[in-house]
């Protein structure tokens, strides 16, 4: 089996891949203060509940966008599986071309989703990626990087208006939010809600006037689910996107080795 980890600020995604079958996806809290030996505990029982024993994982990949983690995770994966994980950074096989000033400089997530849309989907594309920040990746129609934008997250937005107002609270998004809210959280839920959607909708309107071309859509990320289905435009939310994008990149690197 393939384990296959992506880090990012606000949790650890793990998904085992057995062949082309993703087999488990699991989330746990990024936390840079956990020693290899804390993460390796959590690592073991966290995918012993998923059947994933030492015996089981044969190859392990990882992409972070939180680098103090990303040593500390590789240490605790050889320590319980005895791999020795791949890490996605500059100078790996990926198969993807940057169209950007400085293309070490993209993040590891963005490459991942790039490459998980450029095997799967119909070029040109734009991908939604709502995590700890929302970011919009465009892939032109040979599927080269040509850029991406970056604003604060859906949730980094909420904490910020409950933080910083004295009489908002922090509420939850997992209700089917109403357009013209008549207390409070209702209001709350629908400017975040829609908000974003309409934000997602305008951004796809600008990219696609500013390029002369429709793009294929696709979404992912822990709160794709909430906002995208909101949006007006046609988006195929697909939640193991990055994970996808790990497999295809980690068989690129074995082929190499060969």
């Amino acid at each position: 089996m393939l384990l296959v980890v992506d880090i990012g600020n606000t949790h650890i995604v793990l998904g085992g891949y057995d062949g082309d079958e993703l087999k488990f996806v699991s989330r746990i809290s990024t936390n840079m203060r956990k020693t290899v030996d804390e993460y390796a505990s959590k690592l073991r029982s966290v995918l012993t509940l998923h059947g994933a024993s030492s015996q089981t994982i044969d190859g392990c990949i990882i992409s972070s966008v939180v680098p103090p983690i990303s040593a500390t995770m590789k240490e605790a994966i050889k320590l319980v599986y005895e791999v020795d994980p791949i890490i996605v950074s500059p100078g790996i096989k990926t198969g993807l071309n940057l169209y950007v000033d400085n293309p070490a400089s993209v993040g590891a997530d963005l490459i991942c989703a790039s490459v998980g849309a450029k095997t799967r989907y119909k070029m040109p594309a734009a991908i939604i990626d709502m995590g700890t920040a929302t970011k919009i990746i465009i892939l032109d129609e040979s599927g080269t990087f040509i850029g991406v934008t970056i604003s604060p997250g859906v949730e980094i937005g909420l904490k910020a208006l409950s933080g910083g107002t004295a009489q908002l609270p922090q509420i939850d998004l997992s209700e089917k939010p109403v357009l013209i809210g008549k207390n409070t959280i209702e209001c709350m839920r629908s400017g975040v809600v829609f908000g974003s959607a309409a934000m997602i909708d305008g951004m796809i309107d600008r990219f696609e006037a500013e390029l002369g071309v429709s793009l294929t859509k696709i979404a992912t990320g822990g709160l794709a689910g909430v906002i995208i289905p909101n949006c007006k435009h046609k988006i195929e939310i697909n939640p193991s996107l990055v994970l996808e994008g790990l497999k295809i990149i980690y068989e690129k690197n074995q082929k190499t080795k060969k």
